[in-house]
């Protein structure tokens, strides 16, 4: 039986490293981790190789059930792929495993709450903009492309790989830039 451990976090600021600490003296003898949102599957490619990797016995460990996803569709569907391999599922906070039959019942009703949490959260964020906007101290999000340094490359006729690796970004975005 090896247990494996899964850390996420859902944005390049925040960092995995409470997490990787806790899965490590939890007694995880292999720790991937991955920055990613957890509203669905897409992208997950760690989870993905976890899941795949799995053996009869295994354990996956995550320290909560929001690192394993936000939606309880999703989170069932990853607790059914891990006992479909004859692994188990363990949440750290608050301990619940899938080794027993009432570990069932408890993670859908979690995996229920953290999909509340998380409308809940969007909705919150949706009437602080409102808000910010009716002030006017909203100014949306920071720009993460350099849209003149896209458009200057390009009047010099760089190519558009060459603008993409300038910008740091793909070029199905320097594309969309040019069209606006």
């Amino acid at each position: 039986m090896t247990k494996i451990g899964y850390a996420r976090v859902s944005t390049i600021d925040q960092d995995f490293e409470i997490q990787w600490q806790r899965l490590q003296s939890e007694g995880c003898v292999i720790v991937r981790a991955e920055k990613v949102s957890g509203a669905s599957r897409e992208g997950r490619t760690e989870l993905a190789t976890i899941i795949e990797f799995l053996r009869e016995g295994d354990e996956l460990v995550v320290t909560r059930l929001d690192r394993l996803g936000r939606d309880t569709r999703d989170v069932l569907n990853i607790v059914h792929e891990c006992e479909q391999r004859g692994a188990f599922v363990t949440i750290l906070d608050p301990h619940v495993s899938t080794r027993g039959e009432m570990g069932h019942v408890i993670l859908t009703v979690l995996g229920m709450v953290a999909q509340m949490e998380r409308r809940f959260i969007k909705e919150r964020q949706r009437e602080g903009i409102g808000k910010a906007k009716a002030n006017g101290a909203y100014k949306g999000g920071k720009p993460r492309i350099d849209h003149m340094l896209i458009r200057k490359l390009h009047g010099e006729g760089a190519a558009i790989s060459a603008i993409a690796k300038a910008a740091s970004c793909s070029r199905m975005q320097v594309y969309r830039i040019l069209k606006k």
